[in-house]
């Protein structure tokens, strides 16, 4: 959605709010709900937004389908200067007349998505052995597996028990 700043050339105080809806995103995000206003506040066009989504992934260790709620914030300065906010995160540099209100929500969002989600935090994954989901049934495979290629050194200990 694009939004023409003329509209608030010399109006301070004035604001321009926007609204809108996607079904995807991407593959990993749907039902995408995203409002906000762009605002001049004597001379400065700030863009304060909030942008829900629910983001599709799986758990990390036993890849259980999971639905994870999300909701970001985000207020952002536009300026055509660089530098002008405190951090590089809270401006956006405009190059023309018109900002897209998605290329500042939606990297806002992208960043909030945690690198692992679990299905539940006691979640035992899957078995290393036979592959079975241990959440679901118990597969009687050893626990305690010891690397073939040191195997030998196994035999050092039974040596020196003798």
């Amino acid at each position: 959605m694009k939004i023409d700043l003329r509209k608030l050339a010399g109006d301070y105080g004035g604001s321009i709010p926007f609204a809108g809806k996607l079904d995807r995103l991407d593959e990993s995000f749907r039902q995408v709900e995203y409002s906000g206003e762009v605002r001049n506040h004597l001379g400065v066009l700030r863009l304060t937004g909030t942008i829900r989504a629910a983001y599709l992934t799986e758990c990390a260790r036993c890849l259980e389908p999971l639905e994870i709620p999300m909701e970001v914030k985000t207020d952002t300065l536009l300026t055509y200067e660089e530098h002008a906010a405190e951090s590089e995160d809270e401006e956006y540099l405009l190059s023309g007349e018109e900002v897209e209100v998605e290329e500042i929500l939606f990297p806002a969002l992208l960043l909030e998505v945690e690198m692992v989600y679990l299905c539940r935090p006691d979640c035992k994954g899957l078995c290393p052995v036979c592959g079975a989901d241990r959440n679901k049934q118990d597969c009687g495979c050893e626990e305690k597996q010891i690397d073939p290629r040191l195997a030998v050194l196994g035999t050092l200990l039974h040596r020196s028990g003798e």
